[in-house]
């Protein structure tokens, strides 16, 4: 039984077993609720200690605004740097499955040593009227916890995404386009754990316990392994492919070895195999495109080529336009990173803007900064079907394309959302600078300025707008455009726009505060914030925000998708 039979599924996939993967009886949207179910607890998992972890920084870890603000943001950057770690073992090695399976346990040793530090006598800071003295050996404890727990996430986040749009048949034009609604609603999966974890678990890290608010994603996560397995007999899976880092370097020196070697007008005798896959297992063919020439020479076939195969020295077509794809997306990766920059000051400035604002919902109730963000996530909630069901019929009507806009578009849209969000962001806080300068609350007991926190609701919806159209086009988009053998990799260069935007974050707090503190000057981003003007750092991010747009739409500009052998002409239109 071949793979050409109609009964099979023909982009190369198998079930847990290696056999083909049976079209009836495995994948599509039958094996979807398990990982979106696994998605949704990681992510509550993940949510549940990261969106308040600033205010733990602070409070337990007796750290000021900056340094928190920083530490969080370098470890939520490493999160999603160690992607490229997850990515490389399953294109190269495990494959999807055993990947996130492998990683899933790494994550919950992490939780569960984060709960204890939080929990257990020794381990706990220990802490009177309020401030908390801990050792340098408890906060070591703490830190080794994030960063198993980074090493976990960065091993799982790159193949889940990718894991589920395995299930769906590239060849087969239905499966096709259900693919295209699976990474809405795998982000809206995301969404509605972080909802649970912006509201219930951050109410109850502040007014139950961190033991109980770091306890409850550990063993959300357990629920999220089990999910997982459960699917087992459902799941499609794709072959890994072999060292994706191996092929671009081979092509590369190659490329080198014949800097003499002259490109064949007739594309057709540069070097590719004659089979109808590719050299790549479970790849298929890539057609040869105009861009990077150079890069051409790797395919070309000399004299000492015929004599003696050598994979260093000859190249694939398909192999050179790997490396091709990669080198296209790493402008449009770049675009991200701002936008990512701006994203990340939901945990970090927004917390701590609304840490002076006044929580009071009634007279018992007081809902914290943190717990802010799930107006982030509504707002993702309520666009993501008003997206799929609504905007994108409407704007099929105009462009003609299934999709209704291109993915390049849609994360165009986002990244001009994500400016008028900083620009909310700054208006509400020269308006909270007025309200402190007008009743002189410069130095004041009171611990909080008289304006309610919900006027921080506009900035957190906007953000959630801008991911919508970003961050879910940009996760199409790099699964889209990836080499089949390379999906993994490139979903975790998309997601490394988190990481770098993390750490450029971190940069610029550091930049702005030792400039901003010379001479003695309490700086932007004092400990006391009504001393400070984050307003101009909100104003900074805008700025460079805009510049990032203007430069982003150069970029799209210049973008050719990629096109397989497989590929009809008109399938462009549906990128």
């Amino acid at each position: 039984m071949d793979g050409t039979d109609d009964r099979y599924t023909k982009d190369g996939t198998t079930d847990i077993h290696g056999k083909p993967a049976v079209r009836k009886d495995t994948g599509n949207w039958r094996a979807c609720p398990y990982i979106l179910a696994n998605e949704c607890c990681e992510r509550l998992a993940y949510y549940g200690m990261s969106t308040n972890l600033v205010n733990y920084m602070k409070d337990r870890l007796h750290q000021g605004n900056t340094t928190a603000s920083n530490n969080v943001t370098n470890w939520s950057g490493t999160c999603y740097i160690m992607t490229l770690l997850g990515a490389f073992v399953a294109d190269s090695y495990l494959g999807r499955y055993w990947t996130i399976a492998s990683f899933m346990t790494v994550y919950i040793i992490g939780l569960t040593l984060l709960t204890m530090t939080a929990s257990v006598k020794g381990l706990e800071p220990t802490c009177r009227d309020g401030v908390c003295d801990p050792t340098k050996a408890q906060t070591a404890m703490v830190f080794v916890a994030l960063y198993l727990i980074a090493l976990g996430t960065g091993g799982i986040k790159p193949c889940v995404s990718s894991f589920g749009a395995d299930q769906f048949d590239e060849s087969d034009e239905s499966e096709k386009k259900r693919k295209s609604s699976f990474f809405n609603w795998f982000y809206l999966s995301i969404n509605i754990g972080a909802l649970v974890a912006s509201s219930v678990l951050v109410w109850i890290q502040t007014n139950v316990g961190w033991g109980w608010g770091f306890g409850i994603p550990a063993v959300t996560m357990a629920i999220a392994v089990v999910s997982f397995f459960l699917g087992t007999p459902l799941y499609r899976h794709q072959k890994p492919g072999g060292s994706p880092i191996t092929r671009v370097a081979q092509v590369i020196i190659a490329s080198l070895r014949k800097t003499r070697a002259k490109v064949p007008d007739d594309k057709s005798l540069l070097y590719e195999v004659p089979e109808n896959e590719s050299v790549v297992h479970g790849s298929r063919k890539l057609e040869h495109t105009d861009e990077l020439k150079f890069l051409d020479r790797a395919a070309v076939v000399t004299q000492e080529d015929k004599n003696s195969m050598n994979s260093w020295k000859l190249c694939t077509v398909t192999q050179v336009e790997e490396l091709k794809s990669i080198v296209r997306l790493l402008p449009i990766l770049g675009s991200g990173v701002v936008f990512a920059t701006t994203y990340s000051q939901m945990g970090t400035m927004f917390v701590l803007q609304g840490n002076t604002l006044d929580p009071r919902m009634g007279p018992q109730f007081e809902i914290p900064a943190a717990s802010l963000s799930i107006f982030d996530t509504i707002s993702v909630i309520v666009w993501v079907p008003v997206y799929d069901r609504m905007i994108v019929p409407v704007a099929r009507r105009f462009t003609g394309r299934e999709r209704g806009f291109t993915q390049l578009t849609r994360m165009g849209i986002g990244l001009g959302i994500s400016i008028l969000a900083m620009l909310a962001a700054g208006v509400m806080e020269v308006v909270r600078l007025h309200i402190v300068a007008s009743h002189n609350l410069y130095d004041s007991s009171e611990d909080y300025v008289p304006i309610s926190i919900f006027w921080q609701i506009p900035q957190y919806f906007l953000v959630g707008a801008a991911e919508i159209f970003t961050f879910i086009g940009q996760l199409e988009f790099f699964y889209d455009q990836a080499p089949d053998a390379m999906r993994s990799l490139c979903s975790a260069l998309s997601l490394t726009t988190v990481a770098l935007g993390n750490y450029v974050s971190s940069l610029l707090v550091t930049i702005v505060t030792r400039i901003t503190t010379r001479n003695g000057r309490l700086g932007w981003i004092p400990d006391n914030l009504n001393r400070g003007h984050i307003d101009y750092f909100f104003w900074l991010l805008a700025i460079l925000s805009m510049v990032n747009l203007m430069m982003y739409l150069l970029i799209a500009n210049w973008y050719t998708y990629k096109k397989t052998t497989y590929d009809d002409d008109d399938d462009n239109e549906l990128q």
